[in-house]
């Protein structure tokens, strides 16, 4: 994994609204940008522009349900980016050791 796509993920992840966003998505399933808006507190430019840096890290797509834009979380880079932090906590865990 490139340190660009885990300094995206980890951008994307360290803000609490992109974080409740991105379990909303994992737990109903692709929902559009209105839909998320309406659990939150905040505008729905907002929520578009948390949606888009969500994307970029790879985190959620956009899924066409007809005529509607929605969006899904994807698994495979956050998969990718707990496999590098396994990775990493690896070869701390024998360095700590001494």
């Amino acid at each position: 994994m490139s340190t660009v796509a885990v300094d995206l993920v980890f951008t994307a992840l360290a803000d609490a609204t992109r974080r409740h966003i991105l379990e909303q998505l994992a737990a109903q399933g692709a929902t559009s940008a209105s839909a998320l808006a309406q659990d939150l507190p905040i505008s729905r430019q907002a929520i578009a522009k948390h949606l888009r840096i969500l994307e970029q890290a790879g985190l959620v797509a956009r899924v066409r349900k007809g005529k509607q834009v929605c969006f899904a979380a994807q698994a495979h880079q956050l998969a990718a980016t707990g496999r590098w932090m396994q990775r990493l906590a690896t070869r701390w865990d024998p360095s700590l050791a001494v």
